[in-house]
């Protein structure tokens, strides 16, 4: 792990985000552009990063580790699942509802994957797309279900099945077994578009950010959960990871995306089903701005064991 490397990956991400600070509260990107910038990520740029990540020579190794960490990131979701039905039990329904999701879906698929690929390189993305696939499919069920009624089994199949992502990890899965030779082209292409994650990823975490009153974020209750976001949830991974004896690159991945904060889609779901969007904009911007402290944190840990 290149400690000083993360050190300027951190500080890029400042920047980024402090860029999309200024473009939102200048207006210059509104609401609709938000939007527009989310859809861009998530349609386009990170599958085209994912399937990049897969571009890689194939071996025995390489397979069993990436069925190890998607066996670890099913164990954490439901670690995960059972906090948010352990923790919160005295919290008003409508903010009850927004730290059970958050507990669940965290922000992995924005700030986890760039960070997971400036820490470890080509094979930390690789592992954290094999990785989120499991979050990816809780988001797009038990996730729901805080906002909303359990979508039926149909709907969630098909929202897993048809997520960019997941098609895209798919794809990547498909070349780097099968190790299919993309034309120069084509595999140029998808390396530019998916260079571009990092940079528009911190932007719209950065207008996420500008959206928020400081003054009124931090609560007992906003405090204790990115306690739990932060620490609890990647220090019981960190332990376990430790008593299994698992990889240490392995580990290094799991630790590092369960340390992320709660999803951006905390605040959108909030606000689209009448539940309770300021506290869930507050939980999302503040356990974000302390992930800039915890992510580096983790990493001194990991490479101190390592």
């Amino acid at each position: 792990m290149d400690l000083s490397g993360l050190i300027n990956l951190q500080a890029m991400m400042f920047i980024l985000m402090g860029i999309g600070v200024i473009l939102k509260r200048k207006n210059i990107l509104d609401d609709t552009g938000k939007k527009a910038l989310t859809d861009l990520v998530i349609t386009v740029l990170l599958p085209c990063n994912i399937v990049d990540a897969f571009y890689i020579e194939f071996s025995m190794e390489v397979l069993s580790s990436a069925f190890a960490i998607f066996i670890i990131s099913c164990v954490i979701q439901f670690m995960c699942f059972f906090m948010s039905t352990v923790f919160y039990r005295k919290i008003p329904n409508r903010q009850r509802t927004v730290l059970q999701y958050a507990t669940v879906c965290s922000n992995a698929g924005f700030l986890g994957s760039p960070v997971a690929e400036g820490i470890y390189g080509s094979m930390g993305l690789l592992y954290a797309s094999i990785y989120l696939i499991p979050q990816r499919i809780v988001m797009w069920s038990a996730g729901i279900s805080y906002f909303t009624e359990s979508p039926d089994r149909k709907t969630v199949v098909k929202k897993v099945l048809t997520h960019p992502c997941i098609i895209a990890a798919e794809i990547g899965l498909i070349i780097m077994l099968f190790q299919i030779p993309l034309p120069t082209f084509l595999s140029k292409t998808i390396s530019n578009v998916g260079g571009c994650t990092t940079a528009m990823s911190m932007i719209l975490i950065g207008m996420i950010l500008a959206d928020a009153n400081l003054r009124t974020m931090v609560s007992k209750v906003t405090a204790a959960f990115t306690i739990i976001r932060l620490v609890i949830i990647p220090l019981s991974v960190f332990i376990g990871c430790l008593i299994f004896r698992i990889d240490s690159l392995i580990m290094g991945v799991s630790v590092i995306l369960a340390a992320m904060p709660a999803g951006s889609t905390t605040a959108i779901l909030a606000a689209k089903y009448d539940g309770d969007a300021e506290f869930a904009t507050k939980c999302v911007v503040l356990t974000t701005l302390f992930s800039m402290v915890a992510i580096p944190l983790w990493s001194m840990v990991l490479n101190w064991i390592g």
